[in-house]
């Protein structure tokens, strides 16, 4: 007798089915039951995910994160008749779970390589090793209990998390399949393929990282098919930012400007830099004073505590790390590295939806968005983007204005990713900014603030500073570089004074006016003797800061900085008491 041979249902015979009787069926292990299913209610499931978060991205991977625990676990709903409610209570609870994680939830490496068992604590859906052994388990299991031909492999779901193993070489994919969904320790797949352990734990980290590209590309993907779905697909170009054109060093104060410039609440260049505290900074990196020097400080802390004294909240998304090392001085790499097609090479940040949402939001606002390392390790804005194209328009006051692809956001040399928005202004009276400005100014100085262990912060620089030269281990480009941007902030800290004393006529500030006017005269004469040095160490060429009579003429002229310094940050603290005072007073 011949097998009876059954036919699959089609999607159009799927359609007219109840839900009901397609879970039934689903259960039973048709895999055309589920996608049907899938593709009936996933607008609905959706909708559940952005009424628990506003971030398109994030819903996205919430419904994802559902619709997988729900292929997975579809045995266990008993009533078929609840599938809905039932999909809808997963939803939740992975939403509550993603939100409470917060923002900087990360990927983690492989913690273990060795066998796994069905007595593991439950999958982290957020997590790229968790889902593989959690697939792996229900794959192995179902293909224990079925025949192969009818294990229900979901082709939206089941197969696109499997489709990632595509990015891998074959080789690399057997080894990766053997570990995660054969469950074989290292030394047996050491054995089966004749390499060393360590070759097998090699390869398995390599692929992990490959992996994790493919599932954000996956993720950017499904954003933007959100996006188009929902009828968001545009472009969005902003006026140019004035802030193009700024006259300083200090890239992040010239995008603080621009961001500021796009609201109500429109500032001098003089005044970002003064309440932001950047006019204030001082940082370098001991020994060869690195040309990263001036840009490691704690990104988001710092420029998000620079807008609030000015009366904004912001949002960030970052990938920085306080205690990273200095990164590679771009002046001293061959220009390829700096190229689209350098960046394209390089590892995709797994934040980048993250980011993607934010600068789409943003831009939508009305503001344009500060970003980090956009053409060089400096900062610049995002102005505009592009759907179709997939490109940021983005610029920055060192003449650069271009696009760029979406992808290659956070892929610059520095390998780092920082997005900075404006979420709102709140009302702020001048005294409460100058108050902040003050505090943030001075726990700088005195080395109070969280600081990257490979460089040191405010008035303990101008000792390590004097070190390096007597040392004679200082790096040209870096040193000049540093000078520079050092005695541009001062110079702008004096106009930031001077602005005060001219332009702030509320009574508050009288009895600190004069104060105000020796501090602007402080930090002119700062200025001065860094113009000096820079003149001593020209940028780019640097000089030759390690001549050893060169090195005496630095150390004199940071010697007489300092002492300005310190006595201008002895009259801050006097105008800081005095407003004290005076508001303790009224």
């Amino acid at each position: 007798m011949d097998h009876l041979i059954i036919k699959p249902k089609t999607h159009e015979e799927h359609t007219q089915i109840e839900d009901e009787a397609l879970v039934e069926q689903a259960k039973a292990g048709d895999q055309e039951a589920f996608s049907e299913l899938v593709r009936r209610h996933r607008s609905k499931v959706y909708g559940y995910a952005r009424s628990y978060t506003q971030e398109a991205f994030l819903a996205e991977d919430i419904v994802q994160d559902a619709l997988i625990r729900a292929f997975l676990h579809l045995g266990t709903l008993v009533d078929s008749r609840r599938f809905l409610p039932w999909l809808h209570r997963i939803v939740r609870n992975q939403a509550y779970t993603r939100l409470s994680k917060g923002p900087q939830k990360r990927e983690t490496v492989f913690s273990s390589m060795g066998k796994q068992t069905h007595e593991q604590e439950p999958a982290d859906w957020e997590d790229l090793d968790s889902i593989l052994h959690r697939l792996g388990r229900s794959w192995s299991h179902s293909a224990q209990n079925t025949n192969p031909e009818e294990v229900m492999v979901r082709r939206e779901l089941f197969e696109t998390i499997r489709s990632l193993l595509y990015c891998l070489n074959p080789r690399e994919r057997r080894i990766v399949e053997s570990h995660f969904f054969d469950h074989l320790a290292p030394h047996e797949i050491a054995h089966m393929f004749q390499m060393s352990q360590a070759n097998v734990y090699q390869v398995l980290s390599r692929s992990r990282k490959k992996l994790i590209q493919e599932k954000t590309r996956v993720v950017v993907d499904q954003y933007m098919k959100t996006r188009k779905v929902a009828g968001s697909m545009k472009q969005a170009v902003l006026n140019k930012p004035e802030a193009f054109t700024m006259p300083t060093w200090v890239t992040c104060a010239a995008a603080l400007y621009g961001m500021v410039e796009s609201t109500e609440r429109k500032m001098s260049l003089p005044m970002i830099l003064g309440l932001s505290g950047h006019a204030f900074r001082l940082t370098i990196v001991p020994g060869n004073i690195h040309i990263a020097g001036p840009t490691m400080f704690h990104f988001q802390r710092v420029l998000q505590q620079g807008l609030k004294n000015m009366g904004f909240e912001s949002r960030a998304v970052t990938s920085y790390h306080l205690s990273c090392e200095p990164s590679m001085n771009a002046n001293q790499v061959a220009p390829s590295l700096l190229s689209p097609e350098a960046r394209e090479k390089r590892q995709l940040s797994v934040l980048l939806p993250e980011a993607l949402e934010l600068v789409h939001r943003s831009i939508d606002k009305g503001h344009p968005v500060l970003a980090w390392d956009l053409f060089m390790p400096e900062f610049g804005l995002i102005y505009g983007y592009d759907d179709e194209k997939r490109v940021f328009y983005a610029g920055d006051n060192c003449r650069n204005d271009s696009t760029i692809p979406y992808e290659n956001l956070g892929r610059g040399i520095v390998e780092e990713l920082f997005v900075l928005a404006i979420d709102r202004a709140f009302p702020i009276d001048q005294r409460t900014m100058l108050a902040n400005a003050l505090q943030s100014a001075l726990v700088h100085y005195r080395g109070e603030e969280p600081q990257d262990q490979s460089c040191v912060n405010g008035l303990a620089t101008y000792a390590a500073w004097q070190e390096a030269y007597e040392k004679g281990t200082v790096e040209p480009n870096g040193n000049a570089y540093t000078t520079v941007v050092n005695g541009d902030a001062r110079r702008y800290a004096s106009l930031f004074w001077s602005e005060i004393v001219d332009t702030w006529t509320d009574s508050v500030f009288d009895e600190v006016r004069p104060l105000m006017k020796e501090a602007a005269g402080l930090y002119g004469a700062i200025a001065d003797g860094f113009d000096t040095l820079s003149k001593l160490f020209p940028f780019p060429a640097g000089g030759e800061p390690n001549d050893a009579e060169k090195g005496k003429q630095a150390i004199a002229l940071l010697q007489a900085i300092e002492r300005n310094e310190r006595a201008a940050v002895s009259v801050l603290e006097q105008i800081q008491a005095g407003l004290t005072a005076n508001q303790a007073s009224t």
